[in-house]
């Protein structure tokens, strides 16, 4: 794994990955959310989406692991994440993590990095947003 020793705005990391169907179940079970449109197939395929769709919250657990321990790193603590959820997501699909740092305050051990999903094949993103994160060694 790389680790960026500061911070600078305009910085960018990536990280594919993708969930099976066991991850999701593992996940409602932690939650608590047994929606059967994340469950269910035949449930599923009487919706809009036609197949089960991974938990929102599951499919941005994403950033959470790249901010503790890539970039920015150990040490970091997550303050803030909006996000907005545009297209569903899918078990065995690769996916793309894509951060930019918006803006970093030195002072603070504070920054604003932009977080997005994209389909890895097509580019599409389903999930946008920002995080505000604080870490006093490399911001």
């Amino acid at each position: 794994m790389i680790f960026f020793p500061m911070l600078e705005t305009g910085q960018t990391y990536e990280q594919t990955f993708s969930y099976t169907q066991e991850e999701v179940e593992a996940f409602a079970r932690i939650s608590g959310d047994h929606n059967p449109i994340h469950l269910d197939a035949e449930y599923a395929a009487g919706t809009p989406f036609k197949r089960p769709i991974i938990h929102g919250f599951l499919g941005a657990s994403v950033f959470s692991r790249i901010l503790g321990t890539a970039f920015p790193g150990e040490g970091t603590i997550y303050l803030k994440q909006e996000m907005q959820f545009k297209r569903p997501m899918y078990v065995d699909t690769v996916y793309k993590a894509i951060l930019t740092v918006e803006e970093v305050q030195p002072a603070r051990h504070r920054a604003r990095i932009a977080t997005q999903v994209v389909q890895a094949d097509t580019g599409k993103v389903v999930v946008d947003g920002f995080a505000e994160v604080m870490n006093a060694e490399r911001i």
